[in-house]
């Protein structure tokens, strides 16, 4: 049998879910007319619904405990988000509970569940989608969430992340200034605001630099992995789609680029520019080494953390979310050059 949540009482009840939790709340219950009290109560008995006890409890007491939310530990992005938030909330006396749901949704759900069962005062929580069901049982329950790197539709949580529209922007500008004309956009997953994002502002570049059909360039991949980089690029190979440089949603997709392309035959930055996104620590190394977007991920945790402890202070007091866009940078390196004077076709039979 499906568990009965509180939006369920709510609606049954015809009153908003915050209303539903005062109203099954004896130490609130008193803000909420009798009437109504009454009706949600009789609501919640004919529905079977048992309040989550601990959730409840994280509206009357401090357990001085945080968990943060990553999708996958061993990605570069994730550790310097953490380090940031960590060394914020240690300071402020409160210990950290980190967990990894290797982008497993139901994993997810029952670290999360698990975490609430250790009393855990709110979450950071940077594997969000963009309809997250998750987050909406949490924001019900009462739970502090801030939200870090991605945000999700509706507006209802904190958020710290990059610019991504400015990232995006800026390597195109650039690619543009090195005389690129046919560009191809790579982008991440279309369920995260990452993947939505960064291909709307790629649209809205070709666009402003006069490039083209924004809309015809963009190859969207499933995940943010080297092997979705590479199946997309081998996509746009075989259509013979023409161009002479690759934005990528993030540097993981444009290493998977950068092998399809050398496996077809081009060489970067002779062929083909890439530029990737977030400046993961190893692009730096690579041959040719990677130009990229440069994303401010210590600070972002940092200021996630911050974010949060407002929120935990606050008790659900503040009008609205507050959202904090940091500026990002765009590090040149060797993968990007002038663009070739031959078409791409011609190049490639050049190297058969």
């Amino acid at each position: 049998m499906a568990k009965v949540k509180l939006a369920d009482v709510a609606r049954a009840a015809e009153v908003h879910p915050g209303t539903a939790s005062r109203a099954l709340n004896p130490d609130q219950r008193g803000q909420v007319s009798a009437e109504t009290v009454d009706r949600v109560v009789r609501a919640a008995q004919r529905l079977g619904y048992v309040p989550n006890a601990q959730a409840r409890a994280l509206r009357t007491a401090r357990s001085h405990l945080v968990g943060i939310v990553v999708p996958d530990i061993t990605n570069p992005l994730f550790p310097p988000i953490v380090r940031g938030a960590e060394h914020v909330l240690t300071s402020a006396g409160y210990t950290v509970l980190l967990t990894d749901t290797d982008n497993d949704r139901e994993r997810e759900r029952r670290q999360i569940e698990s975490l609430l069962g250790r009393g855990v005062d709110g979450f950071i929580i940077a594997t969000a989608l963009w309809d997250d069901p998750l987050l909406t049982d949490l924001a019900e329950a009462g739970v502090p969430v801030v939200l870090t790197n991605r945000s999700a539709s509706g507006g209802r949580w904190p958020y710290v992340a990059g610019d991504d529209q400015a990232g995006v922007r800026l390597s195109v500008q650039h690619l543009v200034g090195l005389g690129h004309r046919s560009i191809v956009h790579l982008a991440g997953p279309q369920n995260v605001s990452t993947g939505r994002d960064r291909a709307r502002a790629f649209r809205a570049a070709a666009k402003e630099f006069g490039i083209g059909n924004g809309d015809a360039r963009v190859s969207v991949c499933l995940s943010y992995s080297e092997a979705h980089g590479r199946t997309a690029m081998e996509k746009v190979l075989a259509a013979r789609t023409p161009f002479t440089a690759v934005v990528a949603g993030n540097d993981l997709i444009a290493l998977g680029a950068l092998d399809a392309l050398s496996d077809a035959g081009y060489a970067c930055p002779e062929d083909v520019s890439v530029v990737g996104f977030n400046d993961m620590p190893f692009v730096g190394r690579l041959q040719p080494a990677l130009t990229t977007v440069r994303l401010p991920l210590q600070r972002m945790g940092a200021l996630a953390a911050d974010l949060l402890m407002t929120e935990l202070d606050a008790e659900g007091r503040q009008d609205a979310p507050t959202r904090t866009l940091l500026g990002v940078d765009l590090v040149v390196r060797g993968s990007t050059a002038a663009a070739p004077k031959r078409s791409r076709s011609r190049s490639r039979s050049r190297r058969t």
